[in-house]
């Protein structure tokens, strides 16, 4: 039964003890019965709320994924497997020092030197010069995976 069933049942049963409407106490009575339909109805609405702003909220989450694996091409961080990371290109793993979360960026991303944090907005920024220089086959004396923080 749902709340304005429920509403609709006790203003049922007041009804149904056909109580003298001009008594003090059958006024107070019909009051919050009135009240109680109100309520229900606000409640109603904000559950139809929620449910649409899940609904946009699940479309917005399907597209920010679909963006992410554009723009980061899809790799995937926790698989050290260079074939998962687009062959010869070099990625990195950089963990934002504000919410912690492990990003993975490529060589391009991290030359141009800084970068908002796509989970909390953080500015980050790189300094290539501090990279290891051990060569990871794709010309660009950089070590695959190489975590780094600023």
């Amino acid at each position: 039964m749902t709340i304005t069933e429920k509403a609709a049942y006790l203003r049922g049963l007041a009804e149904g003890l056909e109580l003298d409407a001009s008594q003090k106490e059958v006024k107070v009575i019909n009051a919050m019965l009135d009240l109680i339909d109100e309520m229900a109805g606000e409640v109603s609405e904000l559950k139809d709320n929620v449910q649409n702003v899940s609904a946009q909220l699940d479309e917005v989450d399907e597209d920010l994924g679909s963006l992410e694996e554009e723009v980061y091409g899809g790799c995937s961080c926790e698989d050290e497997d260079d074939e998962d990371f687009g062959g010869d290109e070099c990625y990195y793993e950089v963990t934002c020092p504000n919410c912690n979360e492990t990003i993975c960026l490529s060589e391009d991303v991290i030359c141009d030197g800084q970068m908002d944090c796509p989970n909390c907005g953080t500015p980050l920024e790189f300094d290539i010069d501090e990279v290891d220089e051990d060569d990871c086959g794709c010309g660009c004396g950089c070590d695959h995976h190489h975590d780094e923080e600023e």
